[in-house]
This record gives C-alpha cells, sequence and structure tokens, in this order.
C-alpha cells in the first residue's frame, strides 16, 4: 500500500511516497480502516519543517485527520463492525490499524471527503469560542477567514450568535467568506482596522480569531473593544507577535492561547463532549465544511504548494 513520509525536517518538497506491506488483521481493541479520504493543513508544514511544538520523531506520516470504512475488528471491539463509516487518525496511508477508542462514527448522509475535512479546524474554532466566551450580539473579527480554520470560525461564530467580520487576501477569496455567512467582509492586504472600527462604530471587535499572527496581530491590538479577547490560533503569518502588556491594561483585553493538544490531554471529558456536538451539527447540516481541492495522494506535494501558495480556500483533500 502506499504511504506518505516525512524523511526529514524541512520542505514538503522532499515527502517521500512509498509502497510497504499493509497492515496484518487488527489486534485486540484494534479496528482497521481503509482510508478513503484525508485532510491536510497548514500545521503539517510547521510539523514537517520541524518547527510544531509537539514534534515527531523521524520518520513519520505526515497529515493527520482521514475518513474511511472498517475493513477488519479486533477482539473485544463491540462499537464497530465491517462496513462503517469512520473517522480516524492515521494521515496519507492507505490503511491503517488503529485503536477502537480513536474512532468516531460518521453520520448518516455525510460525504467522506466532507468528513475528512472538517474535525481539526472545527474542533479548533469551537474550542477558541468556549475560552474566549464569545456572546450573541458580541463582534467576532475572523482573521484569514478563507483558510481551515478561519471559514470554520466564521461558521462556528455565527451558530453562536455572533456578528462576524472576516478577513482575506483577496476578494475572490471574500466572496467565499460573504456566501458561507459572514456579516461583514474585508480585504487586509492595506490594513484592516479602519475598516473595523467603520463596522462596529468606532468600538472594535470583542473577540479576534488570529490564525496569521506578526503584524495581523499587531494591528488586532489597535482595534479590540473595551473587554475584548484575542485567540492565539497559529502563525501562518510567519512570526509570533509581542503583546504589549499597556495596550492590554488600557482596553481591559485578554490574549488566550490555546491548542487541540491541551485540551485532550488536560480535560479529555470535554474534548469528547465538543467532538460530539460537532458531530450532531455535521450530521444535521448545521455547519458547512468548505472544500477548494480533492487530490489524489500522489499529488501530495501539489496538494501542501497550494497550501503554501495561499490558494486553498477551507480545505484540501486527498484521496
Amino acid at each position: 500500500m502506499k504511504v506518505v513520509y516525512c524523511v526529514k525536517y524541512g520542505s514538503h518538497e522532499d515527502l517521500e511516497v512509498r509502497e510497504i506491506d499493509p497492515p496484518g488483521a487488527p489486534g485486540p481493541g484494534q479496528v482497521k480502516v481503509e482510508i478513503a479520504a484525508i485532510g491536510i493543513q497548514f500545521s503539517d508544514l510547521v510539523r514537517i519543517a520541524g518547527n510544531y511544538q509537539d514534534s515527531s520523531g523521524l520518520p513519520f506520516v505526515v497529515g493527520g485527520e482521514a475518513a474511511g470504512v472498517v475493513t477488519g475488528v479486533g477482539e473485544g471491539v463491540e462499537e464497530f463492525s465491517l462496513g462503517d463509516r469512520v473517522l480516524t487518525p492515521g494521515g496519507c496511508v492507505e490503511q491503517v490499524n488503529v485503536s477502537s477508542r480513536a474512532l468516531t462514527m460518521v453520520p448518516e448522509g455525510v460525504d467522506m471527503n466532507v468528513a475528512a475535512s472538517f474535525r481539526n479546524n472545527y474542533a479548533t474554532a469551537y474550542y477558541g469560542m468556549q475560552r474566549a466566551n464569545l456572546q450573541p450580539g458580541e463582534v467576532l473579527l475572523v482573521h484569514g477567514a478563507a483558510g481551515g480554520v478561519g471559514l470554520a470560525a466564521v461558521d462556528i461564530g455565527k451558530l453562536f450568535g455572533a456578528i462576524v467580520i472576516g478577513t482575506a487576501s483577496s476578494d475572490e477569496k471574500l466572496a467565499v467568506v460573504k456566501k458561507l455567512g459572514a456579516d461583514h467582509v474585508v480585504n487586509y492586504t492595506d490594513g484592516f482596522r479602519e475598516a473595523v472600527k467603520a463596522l462596529t462604530d468606532g468600538r472594535g471587535a470583542d473577540v479576534i480569531y488570529d490564525p496569521v499572527g506578526g503584524d495581523v496581530f499587531d494591528e488586532s491590538m489597535r482595534c479590540i473593544a473595551p473587554f475584548g479577547r484575542i485567540l492565539i490560533v497559529g502563525f501562518t503569518g510567519g512570526r509570533p507577535a509581542l503583546a504589549k502588556t499597556n495596550h492590554l491594561l488600557v482596553k481591559d483585553a485578554a490574549v488566550i492561547g490555546y491548542t487541540m493538544g491541551g485540551l485532550q490531554r488536560h480535560n479529555p471529558a470535554q474534548n469528547a463532549k465538543n467532538s460530539a456536538v460537532l458531530m450532531g451539527w455535521l450530521g444535521s447540516g448545521r455547519i458547512n465544511p468548505f472544500i477548494s481541492h480533492i487530490m489524489p495522494m500522489d499529488d501530495v506535494k501539489e496538494a501542501y504548494q497550494l497550501l503554501v501558495d495561499r490558494k486553498v480556500v477551507g480545505k484540501v483533500i486527498l484521496t
């Protein structure tokens, strides 16, 4: 079977697609899954570069979230059966044996590509809104709103009853952000502070969702509302920013850093509850993941290059 390995830290151009033997029969407590669709994301590039906060040892299989069909059930597993459609860890690999506890049933009627596209982004956005205590009627400013975590934040923010302002770097991307629910959109190529101030009658945004960092964070500090909260989601802009505590003091504002890994380690019960809520929303159509590219796994380098070139809106899926 095919598998995509990162064999050395550096560039996605160095990834290797290899043929290896498929896994044998699943062991006790395990389930074998034939992968149908794999979701990749910007954080994979950070991990490939060796800069992720919990970087894996080499070599490692790239990618994380996937969706597939159960083809084998190990001893002691009662909650899954042959033919079940599931979300699974695994990444860019055609078959995998995993613990049954790591699997989640895909709701009836949900496309497998959509299933593989949503969990990481939506879990990050949902937990972020919980951390920020986003309230109905508050203004949510989402940076990088055309990206995977950004579009998820727009979607979740509207479910929370917020007034959502989405920023992106092109009018084409902003058209998608607007179509998917943002109340207002701003091209932030030449800045966004004045536009946000104008849209909020000078008050600023109550919650700012920032997966970009760098200069975007610095400007966000100048358009945050009193008692506002900035969520630190990541640094796709290339550099972590430094929060000026005098600005926080004047605005009675807060900067909140969070990770899904932290939630999973320190509050697994909350993580499981959040996952169940999101799966319910996905099954009922209350959330709407967006996929801009579906590509074969052999084109993994090209898929990651689309992320580097900022050409992905929402998610890119490998099959």
